[in-house]
């Protein structure tokens, strides 16, 4: 068995698909699927009850009237995934270049208005054209009208767009307004205008694949979260994602079954490395820390100094926040502030409780962070993290300098529980800089000025360059050796299960955008 036969022999029994596993066999080396093979393979088998299956347009401009197609360009209805509801749309683009009517709006709109009734999650795939241009307005108006319901359910159910195939102009607006957009490597694009037009006005020659493909934005703009390599495994990463979120907001994501060991963790005390200098792969902390082969990374390529995820711990649902040493040594940034606000946002409105891995050495300097409003971006994560009402507990595992120190889920800004490793460093700022500016006279006036600054160095070091200053003050709750850090994790998390938290009144607040 090569090594693509095992992978898709994995993807087969995680699917827990039954009878169709031979379809997804067939199909897996074919790029594209069809809209209703999409959804077999995505929902329980036999699950799906379609719903609005004999609309048609009510065009009859432009000779529309002779073209008549049940479904109108979408397949709409609900089923099961893993046992649990979900509702769905697919577009079908094989009639009329899957472009959005009215009535195939009005059936779009239909779902996600009993979705909300319910309580339960929405799924687009999308695999459209755009507004169906022999209708005018009324298409138009049609997009308007999902837009206002994806506001609606913001918050309430959760909303993930899967793009199929191509999606522009008013179409890309739904998927930025959903809670997870999920790409397919080489066959999907996203732009609100097409390279023909990008031409015209600008006289920039671009693809579809440079503008707007799965790669430009799950590295560049960031608009997806996941991407996939064919319409197969997309649809096995939905079911995937499915499996850490709640229903609604007003449950919790399911448990898996976890039996309860020493949890102690040896693996954790070799990460570290002497040179306080060195990097590390957070990622490694991450594994140590949560259930086995459980991490689950959202924009995995976007941001690299921030690492966001879902994973499970003792078999409970959390979301985990961390600092990226190899990348950028794991400062904030415009890009790694929004990454991580708009998760940690997520992650509040349906009850995931967040866990933070702090190793940060501050903000980013220059004129490009400044000028790109690092300022108001760097607001966003300590907005997001300051409003979160669902556990939360940070581990300090080496750096927490500066302003960054606040942002990344102090107690100041309303963490629960903050550990701290022995090889944590809590200061304003490194014992290098901050020595020289605190004993710049006694530098300048030594006989040898390079001595005295390394000397004074040790001495900031020696005061600062620690956790239990931090501790002292009640700050940071306890220092804990890596080894233990599940240990105490799990049993914090169940401490913390009931909380509750009932913030000021008021219609909401006013997040720096």
């Amino acid at each position: 068995m090569n090594a693509n036969q095992k992978k898709l022999s994995q993807r087969i029994a995680e699917a827990k698909l039954g009878g169709g596993i031979e379809r997804i066999k067939k199909q897996h080396q074919k790029k594209k699927l069809t809209a209703r093979e999409r959804i077999e393979i995505l929902m329980d088998e036999g699950s799906f009850e379609e719903m609005g299956m004999m609309v048609t347009h009510r065009t009859t401009d432009f000779g529309m009237d002779k073209q008549l197609f049940f479904g109108d360009g979408v397949i709409t209805g609900y089923g099961t995934i893993n046992n649990r509801l979900v509702y769905v749309f697919a577009q079908d683009f094989t009639v009329f270049g899957g472009s959005l009517s009215e009535t195939h709006a009005e059936k779009i709109c239909k779902i996600m208005d009993h979705a909300l009734k319910v309580g339960a999650p929405v799924i687009g795939l999308n695999d459209s054209g755009g507004a169906r241009i022999q209708e005018g307005v009324r298409s138009l108006g049609g997009y308007a009208d999902i837009f206002y319901r994806n506001v609606q359910a913001s918050g309430v159910i959760p909303q993930i767009s899967a793009i199929m195939g191509p999606c522009a102009g008013g179409a890309v607006y739904s998927p930025a307004m959903t809670d997870f957009t999920l790409m397919i490597e080489e066959t999907s694009y996203m732009f609100v205008t097409g390279p023909n037009v990008v031409k015209t006005v600008t006289n920039e020659e671009v693809s579809s694949e440079d503008l707007g493909g799965a790669s430009t934005h799950s590295t560049k703009s960031g608009v997806t979260h996941l991407t996939s390599t064919n319409d197969v495994q997309g649809l096995l990463d939905i079911k995937k994602l499915l499996s850490y979120l709640p229903q609604n907001n007003q449950e919790k994501a399911p448990d898996l079954p976890y039996k309860l060991d020493t949890e102690i963790r040896n693996e954790l005390e070799n990460i570290m490395p002497i040179d306080a200098n060195k990097s590390y792969d957070i990622r490694l902390v991450i594994q140590g820390i949560c259930d086995n082969a459980s991490f689950f990374e959202i924009h995995k390529n976007y941001a690299e100094n921030i690492v966001v995820g879902f994973a499970r711990l003792a078999g409970k649902s959390i979301g985990i926040v961390a600092n990226q040493p190899m990348s950028l040594a794991g400062v904030l940034d415009v890009n790694s502030s929004k990454k991580a606000a708009r998760f940690v946002r997520f992650c509040d409105a349906f009850n995931i409780p967040l866990l933070v891995l702090e190793d940060v050495p501050g903000f980013l300097p220059g004129t490009d962070q400044e000028w790109r409003g690092i300022i108001i971006h760097g607001a966003k994560l300590l907005y997001a993290f300051s409003e979160a009402t669902v556990p939360r507990i940070t581990v300090i595992t080496r750096k927490a300098y500066g302003g960054a120190y606040d942002v990344m889920n102090s107690k100041h800004i309303g963490a629960d529980m903050n550990f701290a490793w022995p090889t944590a460093e809590i200061a304003v700022m490194g014992a290098k800089g901050a020595a020289e500016i605190i004993f710049r006279k006694e530098i300048m006036a030594a006989k040898d000025p390079e001595l005295k600054w390394k000397e004074k160095e040790v001495e900031y070091a020696e005061k600062f360059a620690h956790p239990y200053r931090a501790v002292r003050r009640g700050f940071i709750d306890e220092v804990i050796l890596p080894k233990n850090t599940r240990r105490k994790l799990i049993k914090a998390f169940a401490m913390l299960e009931n909380k509750k938290v009932d913030g000021p009144k008021r219609k909401h607040g006013n997040i720096p955008l």
